[in-house]
């Protein structure tokens, strides 16, 4: 079980990784060192974790209610974890090939930098959704105002 403090700290996390990438990112000389690297691969894994953990954790409750509007709400989160999980999918093959796990593969830095706030844009909506939504719904729903689920 986890609790809404913790889910709050994940995003914090996840919302700190991004804007010390995207500023890093901005000089491109920044982009191929292996602290950046570490840092953008440590921000991937944060996310999918996140998204993980809420998908395990939250839609239960909402599937399963009789209110249809709240099955709908689930039903977009989930969509929508999947719809980042693809473009994350997407990104890491064009940007991070396995073979150079300590390097990025930025060929068209423009492209790279365009694609990137993209994509963390899509993160931090997600982010700032379930914080304004999902989870004051789950609380109210569940009675609990510290755990999940």
């Amino acid at each position: 079980m986890i609790t809404y403090d913790e889910l709050h700290n994940e995003n914090h996390k996840i919302t700190e990784l991004s804007n010390v990438l995207l500023f890093l990112f901005r000089e491109r000389s920044m982009c191929d060192t292996e602290t950046c690297c570490e840092l953008f691969h440590r921000y991937m894994d944060r996310v999918k974790h996140h998204i993980e953990l809420v998908d395990t954790n939250l839609y239960s409750s909402l599937l399963t209610h009789e209110d249809h509007d709240i099955q709908k709400m689930a039903r977009n989160f989930m969509s929508g974890s999947q719809e980042i999980r693809k473009i994350m999918s997407a990104y890491t093959r064009q940007w991070c090939p396995r073979s150079s796990a300590d390097s990025l593969a930025i060929a068209d830095h423009d492209r790279f930098l365009k694609e990137t706030e993209e994509m963390f844009g899509l993160v931090l909506d997600r982010i700032q959704n379930e914080t304004e939504k999902l989870y004051p719904l789950v609380r109210e729903l569940a009675g609990d105002m510290k755990k999940v689920g």
